[in-house]
């Protein structure tokens, strides 16, 4: 394909070309510099890529919104065991984005590690389908049965179950990273039109995103639970390979983006650490490196420069080294701007923890109460997860029409807020949903033992699926604020060359915060259990408590909220912008 040839052989003369055409950093599908916007990029290309993030969200949220189910299911694990498992899958899912994101910005690029990450994510889910279709790799004799707590699956069954599972990761590790990336290259942040429509994008991304899990958790769900799992596996898979040839059909309108710089942007950044670790003995006053780089550089905007100045021995000439060894100043301006963004992932990771509970416990709690609708009909609990994305799919448009709008005229921003703004309003809305989440669950504990059902697990209790409705809505509304914050801000703040690692850095908080929220949930299980007592996660759920596992999550959220808005208050934006 032309677009994977060299970026350095790119040659075209500007004679009679308008420059406000001219799109800077980026080729065309042949490797020719763009000189006319309107033939490439813009929401045309972006809305293939929309497109492509829908049907991998409807393929990734069938297999993991009701992954505990199965767990606790065909595969009879533990409801303490199986949340630990989702956690795991869902932090390794979260935290492989590094390595596609370090393959794409290194090697491959986007485009190319889309194609083969999607290839293998269709492989991935395809293998999935089949452990729970062939008799020899699903445990059948569990598939029709109610209690499933007797299952006891070969470990063949096991270990090929969870080695597709894990390929399905290690797939979205290289995709996720990369399309988003990739779509908001489609615009040019130096053009005032699009750089509005660049913000919007990421709205309009996180829409769509939320569209197909929404309707991944209304059918599939459904279909796993009273049809049959290779049935509810084997639709994700579809979705994938269609969703690749919705990519494909979008591949002479894109924007590739490219760097004159060859070095990978890993050892840029390493080298900077590297040479000021040596340096650290030498004076400062050592004479430095002044090589200011070409206008092509767009890094070295000096923002911060007086923040980390023990990078700035990275700048040192030392006699004892070529010169072409020393760092640049746009290589330290780099790492700083990376370590600027430190503080503010750190500050963010408890609101990871608290997002995790939406999949397992909050859909165990929803298992055990009336969710019948209209006559017969009974709701999945991991349907219940439609609330978040509904409450997604309802308030978005009316946050980009409305009241980005209207705090525009107030605070002079493109963006209405700042983007740190945005993210802390988001934090405050996650420590309300848990506290309500505390209070709905002793309502659901008590209901329980004034009815005498505290030893029948396995009866329904009289309350309705719609108690359950505001912390799942308060959930929807804090995404709102703070992932689509989150994916911007990382996004923006990441130099040219870091974009798609940007947004692993995103992704990795939630990696992180499934990790934490696991070794939460084992640390406290066992001290709760360890008198011989149920525990706050007890398979018995009416005699679990998960209210004062809920109440512990929202006290530790308010202490990392104070944090947030310490190191928010405090951080300096890259490019001189506040957005």
């Amino acid at each position: 394909m032309a677009v994977l040839a060299a970026a350095a052989a790119i040659e075209v003369p500007l004679l009679a070309v308008e420059r406000e055409s001219v799109v800077e950093g980026v080729v065309d599908y042949k490797g020719r510099r763009v000189i006319d916007r309107s033939k490439t990029g813009g929401w045309r290309s972006a809305s293939f890529i929309i497109g492509v993030e829908i049907a991998e969200r409807f393929a990734y949220y069938g297999i993991a919104s009701n992954l505990i189910t199965y767990l606790t299911g065909p595969l009879g694990q533990s409801t303490a065991v199986a949340a630990e498992n989702v956690n795991v899958w869902s932090g390794v899912s979260s935290m492989l984005p590094l390595f596609g994101a370090f393959v794409a910005d290194s090697y491959l690029g986007r485009f190319r590690t889309i194609l083969f990450s999607s290839v293998l994510y269709v492989l991935g889910l395809g293998l999935l389908t089949l452990s729970a279709v062939l008799p020899s790799l699903s445990p059948t004799d569990c598939k029709n049965k109610e209690n499933n707590s007797s299952c006891t699956p070969s470990p063949l069954q096991v270990i090929f179950f969870f080695s597709s599972l894990y390929l399905v990761a290690f797939a979205q590790g290289g995709h996720k990273p990369c399309v988003q990336a990739f779509g908001a290259d489609q615009f040019d942040a130096r053009d005032p039109d699009e750089s509005k429509s660049k913000s919007s994008f990421f709205n309009w991304w996180y829409f769509g995103l939320c569209g197909g899990t929404f309707v991944s958790l209304l059918i599939l769900n459904y279909i796993q639970d009273n049809l049959n799992w290779g049935l509810g596996f084997g639709i994700p898979c579809i979705s994938m390979a269609v969703a690749l040839v919705i990519f494909l059909l979008g591949t002479k309108t894109y924007r590739y983006s490219f760097t004159d710089d060859k070095r990978s942007p890993f050892v840029r950044i390493g080298q900077v650490f590297v040479a000021a670790a040596k340096n650290w003995r030498i004076n400062t006053q050592s004479p430095i490196t002044d090589v200011e780089e070409e206008g092509s550089r767009k890094t070295s905007s000096r923002v911060g420069a007086n923040q980390f100045k023990f990078l700035d021995k990275a700048l040192i000439i030392d006699g004892t080294r070529y010169d072409e060894n020393v760092c640049s100043i746009s290589q330290v301006e780099e790492a700083k701007v990376v370590l600027r963004l430190v503080p503010i992932w750190v500050t963010c990771l408890l609101y990871a923890v608290v997002f995790a509970q939406s999949s397992t416990f909050f859909t165990k709690q929803g298992s055990t109460i009336d969710r019948s609708i209209g006559g017969g009909f009974q709701l999945p609990a991991a349907s219940l997860q439609t609330l978040i994305s509904f409450s997604i799919v309802l308030f978005l448009p009316i946050y980009d029409r409305v009241f980005v709008p209207i705090a525009r005229i107030f605070t002079g921003k493109p963006s209405g807020i700042t983007m740190l703004q945005r993210i802390g309003c988001g934090m405050f809305l996650s420590v309300i949903s848990m506290v309500v989440a505390a209070i709905v669950e002793k309502k659901r504990l008590q209901i329980a033992l004034d009815l005498g059902l505290i030893d029948m697990p396995k009866e329904t209790i009289p309350m309705s699926m719609w108690w359950l409705a505001p912390q799942y809505i308060l959930f929807g509304l804090a995404d709102i604020f703070t992932m689509v914050g989150l994916q911007e801000f990382f996004y923006d703040q990441m130099p040219d060359g870091l974009r798609s690692v940007g947004l692993s850095l995103y992704l990795s908080i939630f990696g992180i915060g499934n990790f934490l929220s696991g070794f939460l949930i084992s640390t406290i299980e066992k001290i709760t259990s360890a008198s011989g007592q149920y525990s706050w996660f007890s398979n018995n759920l009416n005699r679990a408590h998960l209210d004062y596992f809920y109440w512990l999550l929202a006290g530790l959220s308010v202490v990392e909220f104070t944090a947030y808005l310490y190191f928010s208050k405090s951080y300096l934006y890259n490019r001189g912008a506040s957005m």
